[in-house]
């Protein structure tokens, strides 16, 4: 279907509009360059519509002008955005595109293609994509750039997907994206994109807090502005031209921090932040900026009171992502800690659009694109041994392109900066690579500490060493950083290829001693005697003297002896194909396949909650809850195992449920609560447990129920008995 006459209107008036956001075209000629790409663009997607209906175009158009606006880059990338799709969804090919736009345009288009061959035919086609993201974006940044505006209009314009794909990119989107823009320091992608991923993965969660924040927002604009005031007045005697402004915290941090505080949302003090923002010229130096900073903490200061250990310095020691301010927590008029966030103008472009915005301030962006490098470095070392192992790939991604750093000191004072949760073999290896390979142990802060000890910042750290070490497979439990696991696993691929040669030497060896006679059917037999189907792992265990081949003759004769009748034998086929249609939603009722159906043990999912169920290779389902970690990890990880499930009754089972109840420890308690549980409810108990701390009591209680409706049912009854404070439900 083509355009019609509204919508080619309409297209033609989002070309002016692109090129009016579009800050860095710097002539003419770049305004003519994204005119042709435009037109190409849209005459390759001229008979393509989107899942909403709309025309395809209005995608890459969306993607250009994310990366023109939010993102702030210039005329090569607004042309890649464009072009993005072109390759992998029409007839025009790299060879075509680098003709019409050079190569630079070319190979940033190319590490945008769709990924065709997965390497690891179970994995989701996204997390190669991924992978190849990351490929590509060692020859050119903006790859990278691109691919995060692509991920936040598709997040944006997920309601015309089907819920399975809903929860599947909106995992992929929290454990992958979400946490790469963080690292790029492009904040404000980053919290909208956790944003839409909570309202497609907890979609009752999200509505929930949103609503709750709709009806505080006008006391809550009168209360920032009752702060500003004394703020802005003193800023103005001191001739300090800045913007102030209250920042509300995101749905999903709220959210993220009502579960790990495991408090409702009435209990969430901090709900914003004051952010002052200064201005200066384009060419302010950096050193005045920062001590600007320091002077307006403190006026800040003397008219609120400040927590002394709640000042975060991040312009002594800017974050890795290039981010810069001071946040200092003060005492508000009502008696609050308010948090106040201090910036240049430039500091909070950097905040806001990450390391792209660098560019814009080319002339002292030298420590911030040596972060740029030291990424970059991290994620080319994080590849090299991870080849053919994606979700391998993805767990070291997580861990060292996401963490945050801590500082230790060498003996001699010299700072090292590591990730938060490095070990001493992590240190060691950061120190040399020969050092790692023959650490025993370290002195940390003069006491003797394992290589898996967990270093805090400030520790001063000796590594002891001894030449009879050499690295050993348990290290990779806790190594957490990418040159310690790459120098551990190069040592063990070393030593493994030694003894698969040895091995496979004195395999050879005694086969021809006993002159027997293996095809590869009959060498796969034996080697399953020994317990070791993988050839390499069969020589690897003779080498290593894992296996003593002493008794191969007999073994042999014992295996060749039942060889001809066993390959008679009918071996039963079983089904390894996928679900027929995943578009289908799964029942759980009264009559579902109970033999098919188990219920995961992470999160003891039960008929109520928000669920969702993963498809294993034999068929079976496991059931999580939605807001289960595990279930995420999956979906981003093998999305296309993940369906809908709608759990509409189960009477005929019950189901464990875990409670935490808390308040005064009145007389009788106990038995008040057993009482509303046991005869009230006829709900039976499974455990109960209770500590108290003088008038003040805690305890868990698991209980069998139906369905969320009765465990509700059952917290707000224990909710009414006098002395009872709180009742909430916990996860395993």
């Amino acid at each position: 279907m083509g355009l019609t006459k509204e919508e080619e209107i309409w297209i033609e008036s989002q070309f002016d509009e692109l090129i009016k956001v579009s800050k860095r075209l710097r002539s003419q000629d770049d305004i003519d360059l994204v005119r042709k790409a435009f037109d190409l663009a849209n005459e390759a997607h001229s008979k393509m519509r989107r899942k909403s209906g709309e025309p395809y175009f209005t995608h890459p158009i969306a993607v250009a002008m994310i990366v023109a606006s939010e993102i702030g880059l210039g005329v090569k990338s607004i042309v890649s955005a464009l072009l993005h799709d072109v390759v992998e969804d029409t007839d025009y090919t790299l060879n075509d595109i680098e003709t019409l736009f050079g190569p630079s345009i070319a190979g940033i288009v190319g590490g945008l293609t769709k990924i065709a061959n997965i390497l690891d035919k179970d994995a989701s086609l996204q997390v190669e994509n991924f992978r190849r993201m990351i490929l590509t974006m060692s020859q050119d940044i903006r790859v990278i750039f691109i691919k995060l505006a692509d991920r936040l209009h598709n997040m944006r314009t997920l309601d015309s997907m089907p819920e399975y794909k809903q929860i599947k990119i909106a995992s992929e989107t929290t454990y992958l994206y979400a946490p790469l823009a963080h690292r790029l320091g492009l904040y404000s992608i980053k919290t909208e994109l956790e944003d839409l991923a909570l309202k497609y993965e907890h979609p009752l969660i999200y509505w929930e807090i949103s609503k709750k924040f709709t009806e505080t927002e006008e006391e809550r604009n009168k209360y920032i502005e009752q702060i500003k005031l004394p703020i802005q007045k003193v800023l103005e005697e001191e001739n300090i031209k800045a913007n102030i402004i209250g920042r509300t915290k995101s749905i999903y941090s709220i959210w993220n921090k009502m579960r790990t505080k495991n408090v409702p949302f009435e209990e969430i003090y901090d709900l914003f932040a004051i952010r002052i923002i200064f201005d200066h010229p384009d060419d302010y130096p950096d050193s005045k900026a920062r001590a600007k900073c320091y002077h307006i903490m403190a006026l800040v200061t003397n008219i609120y009171p400040h927590l002394e250990d709640r000042v975060r310095d991040w312009i002594a020691k800017p974050k890795a992502n290039g981010y810069e301010a001071l946040h200092v927590t003060v005492m508000g008029p009502n008696g609050d800690w308010i948090e106040v966030q201090i910036r240049s103008r430039k500091m909070n472009d950097i905040a806001e659009k990450g390391l792209a915005s660098h560019w814009k301030y080319k002339a002292n962006n030298k420590d911030a694109l040596g972060n740029l490098d030291n990424l970059i470095i991290t994620l080319q070392q994080t590849l090299e041994n991870n080849v053919n192992d994606t979700l391998s790939f993805l767990d070291d991604v997580k861990m060292n392109i996401f963490t945050k750093e801590v500082y230790v000191f060498t003996p001699k004072g010299e700072i090292k900066k590591i990730p938060s949760g490095a070990t001493v073999i992590d240190f060691a290896y950061e120190i040399h690579t020969e050092v790692g390979n023959k650490a025993i142990a370290a002195k940390v802060n003069h006491q003797l500490k394992p290589l898996s000890h967990v270093l805090k910042s400030g520790d001063q750290v000796e590594i002891l060493t001894s030449d009879k070490q050499s690295p050993k497979r348990e290290w990779l439990n806790f190594a957490i950083t990418t040159k310690a696991k790459n120098r551990i696993k190069s040592s063990l691929k070393e030593d493994r290829r030694y003894h698969i040669d040895k091995g496979q030497e004195i395999f050879i060896k005694k086969v021809r001693e006993l002159n027997l006679k293996l095809d590869h059917k009959r060498f796969k037999e034996l080697r399953k005697t020994y317990n070791t189907p993988h050839k390499e792992d069969f020589y690897f265990k003779i080498g290593s003297g894992l296996i003593q081949i002493d008794d191969l003759e007999k073994q042999a004769a014992k295996t060749f002896k039942t060889f001809a009748s066993y390959w008679k034998l009918s071996i039963p086929k079983f089904r390894t194909s996928q679900p027929k249609s995943k578009k289908n939603t799964l029942i759980i009722d009264d009559n579902a396949d109970t033999k098919r159906i188990t219920l995961a043990k992470c999160c003891n999912p039960i008929p109520g909650d928000e669920v969702a169920g993963f498809v294993n290779p034999n068929e079976s389902i496991i059931i999580h809850k939605r807001i289960c970690e595990r279930l995420t990890n999956l979906a981003a990880t093998q999305g296309d195992r993940i369906i809908s499930v709608k759990w509409t009754s189960y009477k005929l089972q019950s189901f464990k449920a875990k409670i935490q109840i808390e308040g005064m420890d009145k007389l009788g308690m106990l038995n008040k609560i057993t009482k509303v549980i046991s005869l009230d409810s006829r709900v039976n108990i499974k455990t109960l447990s209770f500590n108290t701390d003088d008038e003040i009591f805690s305890g868990e209680i698991i209980l069998y129920v139906h369905n969320l409706q009765d465990l509700e049912d059952i917290m707000k009854d224990l909710l009414k008995i006098d002395g009872v404070e709180k009742v909430t439900r916990l996860e395993e």
